[in-house]
């Protein structure tokens, strides 16, 4: 899922007119930085180009799939796949499963508000704060 921030960036850049190569280059920003950060396991600047484009096609970006002959056909057809998810209007929810274990996890990490708190770094399990200075 793409930053909030990236989104947004996005959509000002739609508004303003923008070719939406210019648009799937906030979103291609927004990879080389996770790959600078050791977000994820890509590690070349193709790979981050490739992620980059397919989130922007999936977040609605007007920008369809290379035509036949320019790549191979397993990539037109993932970028197809990612272009038509965009186009749709269609926002699948996250099952009831995944819902509730994400609330889970969310209130193991925040126990009085804050997951620097205190409580919350001895509810999952770390030592007390003065033994992990020492």
């Amino acid at each position: 899922m793409p930053e909030k921030r990236t989104l947004e960036r996005a959509r000002k850049d739609a508004r303003e007119g923008k070719a939406p190569t210019t648009q799937a280059g906030e979103f291609v920003r927004e990879e080389m930085e996770h790959i600078r950060e050791g977000k994820h396991g890509a590690r070349s600047t193709k790979q981050a180009i490739a992620i980059g484009l397919s989130k922007a096609r999936r977040a609605g970006v007007n920008l369809p799939p290379p035509p036949e002959g320019q790549v191979s056909e397993k990539t037109r057809r993932s970028a197809e796949r990612a272009y038509e998810a965009g186009q749709s209007g269609r926002r699948r929810k996250p099952s009831a499963r995944r819902a509730r274990r994400s609330q889970g996890a969310d209130a193991r990490r925040t126990v009085c508000g804050k997951p620097s708190c205190a409580r919350a770094a001895s509810a999952d399990g770390s030592p007390p704060a003065r033994s992990r200075i020492a």
